[in-house]
């Protein structure tokens, strides 16, 4: 935990991010967590052990008829066609049994067996107003499953981002669920009630949740693992809108392993412009893209691990129209060593939120 740590660029420094503090049993629960326009990333957990990071996650809405002549069908987009989600109308997933659900979908959490759980963070979002309007009030709760296990209420316990402007009213919401996560352990996790509208507009709706996981294992090699977050606009206009997250202290050997994944909402499949870079000390940049999510349309709806679906998910569309939660191999930015990384974001033309960023590499022992 001795590494220094910089943010540059259009990312700034949060002074105090998450709340803490011991509250005795008979005080009333805390108030919801404030919410600002802009939430500059941090850094929010740390740790160099035994182990590494995994991910579920799933979008909460997807097309139900276009609404635009040019748009390409609705199930063509839901297998991976170009489209963006201003081009149709817009309505919820929905996989359990319950009825007073409005909501619902399920991923899969691969914690490896005979692992412990050491941290682990739901993040939640999107856009509040389409068709119709959501009451912001609504964001910091959801209802949250364990694998074969029943909803139970999950409210937020960090600042939260919130951003209106003339056609959007995007957030991001995000909570300590490890307690949980140590006792649900791997399989499919499901989460309902989402605070997302549905309907048209031209700039559409989107939303989706990510369960991010640190954990433990003795068979596996020493990683320094990171987690930041924020909320934060990049925009498409050239000179303005790029983002800088520099991590220092990796002590990464030749040859290192490593991994990056990134949550952002609004990216839309087919819109050029968008990328994620990383230079490593030696001064060489690497693009971070793969066959799914090509170098100048990075953030373009997918759900993908190295350029796959590599977990199951319910449903599993392959065009999430508006939700990214994709994990890039960082190993050939590893392959002279790193002590520090440099990760640059660019917006496409139209802008997307950026809202999640965690970092896994190869450490010395």
């Amino acid at each position: 935990m001795g590494s220094s740590r910089r943010i540059l660029g259009t990312l700034g420094l949060l002074s105090c991010l998450a709340l803490s503090g011991n509250v005795p049993a008979a005080v009333a629960a805390p108030p919801a967590p404030k919410e600002f326009p802009r939430l500059p990333f941090t850094q929010r957990y740390q740790a160099m052990q035994h182990g590494g990071l995994v991910r579920a996650s799933n979008s909460g809405i997807s097309c139900r008829r276009e609404e635009s002549p040019e748009a390409e069908p609705c199930a063509a987009v839901k297998r991976g066609a170009a489209g963006v989600n201003g081009d149709f109308e817009m309505f919820y997933s929905e996989v359990d049994d319950d009825p007073d659900t409005y909501n619902s979908t399920r991923a899969e959490l691969k914690v490896p067996q005979g692992a412990k759980v050491s941290y682990a963070r739901l993040y939640w979002g999107g856009n509040l107003r389409v068709g119709e309007q959501k009451p912001p009030e609504d964001n910091g709760r959801v209802l949250v499953a364990e694998p074969g296990g029943a909803y139970q209420e999950v409210a937020a316990d960090t600042v939260m981002g919130h951003r209106s402007d003339a056609g959007s009213d995007a957030y991001q919401a995000s909570a300590d669920v490890t307690p949980l996560v140590r006792k649900g352990g791997a399989g499919m996790w499901t989460v309902a009630q989402l605070n997302i509208a549905m309907g048209h507009s031209e700039v559409g709706a989107w939303g989706g949740w990510t369960l991010v996981v640190a954990y433990e294992h003795p068979q596996e090699p020493v990683r320094r693992i990171s987690l930041w977050d924020g909320f934060e606009r990049l925009a498409g206009r050239p000179g303005t809108g790029d983002g800088l997250v520099e991590l220092d202290g990796l002590d990464a050997p030749a040859g290192s392993a490593g991994r990056v994944g990134v949550v952002a909402y609004d990216g839309d499949r087919g819109t050029l412009g968008d990328s994620l870079t990383v230079t490593a000390d030696s001064g060489r940049r690497v693009s971070l893209s793969d066959a799914e999510n090509p170098f100048n349309d990075v953030m373009n709806s997918t759900i993908t691990e190295f350029g796959h679906q590599a977990s199951v998910r319910q449903p599993d569309y392959m065009n999430n129209l508006g939700y990214d939660a994709d994990v890039f191999d960082l190993s050939p930015a590893l392959s002279d060593g790193a002590r520090s990384l440099s990760f640059r974001f660019t917006g496409e033309g139209q802008g997307h939120f950026l809202g999640v960023f965690f970092v896994q590499t190869d450490a010395r022992r």
